[in-house]
């Protein structure tokens, strides 16, 4: 009687959880913004220039393009602030002798989605990857590459970023990763802020850190990280909604990790690949996403050039193989789904191309929307509400 009385009441929790969720669905226009890759290599120029913006039907799925919104070098990775105010982006390989590599922040012209400059700051190591803020739009953290580095940034009330007041640098090695050395590549807030998670490709470990918003304070937690497979090469990360399970996207060894959560602690339960069994080229996952009922789960590979799709148990965090789609370009970068959870764009970076799925609310499908727009090596993708 008591298991039933349990299981019961995580039934109707579980109930409660996604029809709360399913409501938060605006429908309406937002802008689009794509940021992208103007120098691929420091010794190659592409014909991005800096970060493109479209008007995105949340009914159709139709993306308007409004061109150019803000020349930038290499705006590989974007983030929207809370309130829609604001956009930031990572300035990956700047060649910037006196700066060297940064976070830039842009104000978000709420009528004709253009971008302002506001300032750029130093990432505090080379070769930026990813920046997200935090739940309250307070504080910003990027993670470098090249470097090894988690720097968490203020953000003042007119958007500008402030100087890292928090730097950590990993130390340590790994087998199979070229460059020997530290190589962070992901992070990903809890929903209270209290958290982030950090995925270091180069060294096969998740850290864990506490994070105090409001007083602008970080410390690593005890213990600072687990460790996951030898050679495999955590990318990026994303929390289930309900907040219990964290799920990272191995790059090297082309599988997704899943890991409970408990106050900041992790620990793997499950690993699985990304690739059909029958294929045996090169593959590199890149970008991992839940839907917003936290059904469904999304991994890109690059060099299969296609989407894992995985169905979520969420009470025990678990993940089922559901089937892989082509992404329409080659090597899907970025995958990013819309706020009404209708839609998932796809950032083919060498395809140069952004290209519109419809999310099957059922089955997690994804159908092209027969929606596909020019993006000279597309990189990450993030939407602002538009009147």
């Amino acid at each position: 009687m008591f298991r039933k009385t349990l299981a019961f009441a995580a039934l109707l929790w579980s109930s409660c959880w996604l029809a709360a969720v399913s409501a938060q669905s605006p429908v309406g226009d937002y802008f689009v913004y794509v940021g992208s890759y103007t120098h691929p290599t420091p010794e190659t120029v592409s014909a991005a220039k800096g970060i493109s913006a479209f008007r995105f039907d949340s009914e159709s799925g139709v993306l308007t393009p409004l061109g150019l919104v803000a020349e930038a070098v290499n705006p590989a990775h974007l983030w929207a602030s809370p309130d829609g105010r604001f956009l930031y982006a990572v300035n990956w390989r700047t060649g910037d002798k006196l700066m060297g590599d940064s976070v830039s922040a842009f104000s978000v012209d709420p009528k004709t989605g253009h971008l302002t400059f506001l300032n750029k700051v130093s990432s505090h190591g080379d070769w930026p990857n990813e920046v997200v803020l935090d739940p309250s739009g307070k504080v910003a953290v990027t993670v470098t590459y090249r470097s090894g580095t988690f720097s968490a940034l203020p953000i003042e009330s007119d958007g500008r970023l402030g100087e890292a007041f928090y730097t950590d640098q990993h130390t340590g090695s790994s087998t199979g990763h070229e460059p020997p050395g530290p190589h962070t590549h992901g992070v990903v807030f809890s929903q209270d802020g209290r958290f982030a998670y950090v995925a270091e490709l180069g060294l096969d470990r998740v850290y864990s850190y506490r994070v105090d918003a409001a007083r602008r304070a970080v410390t690593p937690a005890d213990p600072a990280y687990v460790d996951v497979k030898p050679g495999s090469g955590p990318r990026r990360l994303q929390l289930h909604p309900n907040g219990r399970f964290l799920y990272v996207n191995l790059e090297t060894t082309s599988a997704v990790s899943v890991f409970t959560v408990n106050d900041g602690h992790l620990k793997e339960i499950q690993s699985l690949s990304t690739l059909p069994a029958d294929f045996h080229g090169t593959n590199l996952t890149a970008e991992i996403q839940i839907d917003r009922t936290g059904r469904f789960l999304y991994v890109t590979n690059r060099g299969h050039d296609s989407i894992a799709c995985y169905r979520i148990d969420s009470a025990q965090g678990t993940l089922t193989f559901v089937e892989t789609i082509p992404s329409l370009g080659q090597t899907p970068r970025n995958i990013t789904i819309d706020p009404t959870n209708h839609y998932l764009l796809v950032a083919n970076q060498a395809g140069d191309n952004v290209v519109v799925f419809r999310i099957d609310p059922d089955t997690g499908h994804l159908t092209p929307a027969n929606v596909q727009v020019p993006v000279a090596q597309a990189g990450g993708i993030t939407f602002v509400k538009a009147p």
